[in-house]
């Protein structure tokens, strides 16, 4: 059996077909003060997610964010930049403007992480002896990366926020799974090899998070 918290909040459990469902209701009775725990610390990380004005310095990989003063609210994505557009009478905290100004990071990072996720996962497959199917990116709320039976490997877009160490660490981590399947002592020696220090960098990784900018 297994349990997580989503970033809604919403509780999830995979039950396999031989186990009762009394069994099942016993084991997330027993891990009700780990839920509480976890709804709260994804409650306060919530609080963080940055308000956007034009004080706030953010950047992805390859672009700046950048407000201009205009007539009109719209986001431009130039070579370097995403140009936000604002009227004079905009209240910077509005929920709908903060969402405007989302979709377009997200659209910024989506052409950023297609252009240069594949590229950089093919380097570092040659680089440390890999192989693997295919990459494809998505725009996924809490897991960085995953990696198929099959050795497809699907890469988040928010990897693109990260320093490129840590990109390359998650990178490396899913490429790790096309020789090891599960998370057993092979798989983390194999990544503490390639990596130069995995439990270090995992550990690290753990400050960010793909739903909170």
């Amino acid at each position: 059996m297994t349990l997580s918290v989503k970033a809604s909040g919403e509780i999830r459990m995979s039950i396999p077909y031989s186990v009762s469902f009394s069994s099942a209701e016993k084991f997330i009775l027993a891990k009700k003060n780990w839920i509480i725990k976890s709804r709260k610390k994804i409650s306060e990380k919530e609080k963080t997610k940055t308000i956007f004005t034009p004080d706030t310095d953010f950047s992805t990989k390859f672009h700046k964010l950048l407000f201009i003063s205009g007539n009109k609210t719209r986001i431009i994505i130039s070579d370097t930049y995403i140009k936000v557009y604002y009227s004079e009478n905009i209240r910077f905290q509005d929920e709908n403007f903060q969402n405007y100004i989302r979709r377009g990071i997200t659209e910024t990072l989506r052409s950023e992480a297609k252009e240069y996720l594949p590229q950089r996962t093919d380097f570092l497959a040659n680089k440390y002896g890999f192989t693997f199917e295919k990459v494809s990116v998505r725009n996924a709320k809490t897991r960085w990366g995953s990696c198929s039976g099959k050795n497809n490997i699907s890469l988040n877009i928010h990897l693109m926020r990260l320093p490129e160490y840590l990109s390359d660490y998650v990178i490396l981590h899913e490429l790790c799974h096309t020789v090891e399947k599960n998370h057993g002592k092979n798989f983390w020696a194999l990544l503490d090899k390639v990596s130069g220090n995995a439990k270090g960098l995992d550990k690290e990784l753990k400050n960010y998070s793909p739903n909170i900018y």
